[in-house]
């Protein structure tokens, strides 16, 4: 078997069998295959694209080029969720221990952020002490221990996937639902999960900007999921706007624990209750929607949704007092109020340049050796639909630095679009996909 061939009949607008597949990706993650030529694979692939069996085998090729945990012992159902990200997106700390009090396991492994703001693992570390850096050994006894934990994604996991996707970052072929959808399933696959709830963002400060294309990539990934034997659902939310009120981590984390508190936002509370309620039957704890948003809802009113949550910051070495007393998470030296300089209602806001002023304040990461500051944000007090008076406060910005503080107000103020008229919210579930 040679890749000029296999590149050839690619090109040609041929199929690639699993086997021709399973040489490609070993391959090339052995080193054997060079970037120049798995280059024109990728290009290849941009413009013939891959059919359902193709995108099957990539998937599971790349899942099955490294190491893959084993959760067998974990007793019950290991449900786990994934998004494909967006702006003041900090759905898993809420979510995780919601769903793990209704008595659904989780097991996640996460990544760090490089955007706007951290991923899901620089967030938790807003609890001093906190670590996803733990053994197999550890998460698997923290899960039947506690219900619930998150460790970070080791390199050993999808190898394949990590060196193809910087390949396809540099020569413009990111952008292919098949190979995004492989991507993204392969690493899901290898974590061992039983069943896996995901949410796909649409909209301004999502990956996939238009709604038609965010179904498209949800359908293709739930096929991948049900094909390799695992119970996948896709729910589709919208990102025109940010999640919520905070952008940032340490207000993330801030805002998570008001909505386990039953204080959160509106529209952040209901994407957790709705991702919350298909996790629960994806691990056959309810017997319906209604049982599962009850069950939900409960959690939350009793206070075992939070207990949770500080159950599983200390397991991991976290302060768990933060939990209970915000005041304890980093805070930053500024906070300062950027005002409306018109009045009008709320008709659009540009969701990616939210995400960059917190990146601007230091809250993301622009190279993979940035270091984020933990501290930093903005606190949202208007969103699409509300009515603003001139010199009324948009939000917070929380900064360390008086002159990142002045680029962001300019930069935030033409982030925000007004009309005379009433205008009405985006719908924010735009729809699930279950096989």
């Amino acid at each position: 078997m040679r890749m000029y061939d296999l590149i050839m009949k690619k090109r040609n607008g041929g199929i690639l069998s699993k086997e021709e597949i399973e040489y490609m990706i070993a391959e090339y993650a052995a080193g054997r295959i060079p970037d120049y030529q798995m280059s024109a694979m990728m290009m290849a692939i941009y413009f013939r694209g891959m059919n359902a069996q193709e995108t099957v085998a990539l998937t599971m090729a790349m899942a099955h080029s490294g190491d893959r945990m084993d959760l067998s012992a974990i007793a019950g159902t290991k449900v786990d969720k994934h998004s494909t990200g967006g702006v003041g997106d900090k759905t898993s700390i809420a979510l995780t221990p919601m769903v793990a009090a209704c008595g659904v396991k989780i097991a996640k492994m996460s990544g760090r952020g490089l955007g706007h703001t951290g991923g899901t693992i620089d967030k938790l570390e807003s609890f001093a002490g906190f670590t996803t850096g733990i053994t197999a050994e550890h998460f698997v006894r923290q899960v039947n221990e506690i219900g619930v934990s998150i460790m970070g994604q080791t390199a050993d996991i999808a190898p394949a996937d990590k060196k193809l996707y910087a390949l396809r970052d540099v020569t413009a072929t990111v952008d292919n639902m098949s190979l995004i959808a492989s991507s993204i399933m392969s690493k899901k696959l290898a974590s061992g999960a039983d069943a896996i709830v995901l949410d796909v963002k649409t909209g301004s400060g999502a990956f996939m900007k238009e709604e038609e294309d965010s179904f498209a990539l949800a359908r293709e990934m739930v096929t991948l999921g049900n094909m390799a034997g695992r119970k996948t659902i896709a729910v589709i939310s919208d990102m025109d706007q940010p999640l919520g009120c905070a952008v940032g981590n340490a207000l993330e984390v801030e805002e998570a624990i008001a909505t386990l508190r039953g204080e959160g936002p509106e529209d952040f509370t209901k994407l957790c209750m709705t991702l919350g309620t298909y996790m629960l039957l994806a691990g056959g704890a309810a017997a319906d929607e209604e049982d599962a948003a009850k069950k939900l809802q409960r959690v939350i009113e009793d206070g075992s949704a939070l207990k949770k949550l500080a159950r599983f910051v200390q397991a991991q070495g976290g302060d768990a007092k933060a939990v209970y007393d915000t005041t304890l998470l980093p805070k930053a030296s500024v906070a300062e109020e950027i005002t409306s300089i018109q009045d009008g209602y709320v008709a659009k806001i540009d969701c990616d340049e939210i995400g960059i002023c917190s990146l601007m304040l230091g809250g993301g990461r622009e190279t993979k050796d940035s270091v984020i500051d933990l501290s930093v944000g903005l606190l949202l007090h208007k969103k699409v639909g509300d009515y603003v008076a001139a010199g009324e406060s948009l939000a917070t910005v929380y900064a360390n630095d008086s002159k990142k503080l002045a680029e962001v107000k300019e930069r935030f103020l033409k982030a925000y679009h007004f009309k005379a008229q009433p205008v009405l919210p985006a719908q924010l579930i735009k729809g699930v996909v279950q096989a």
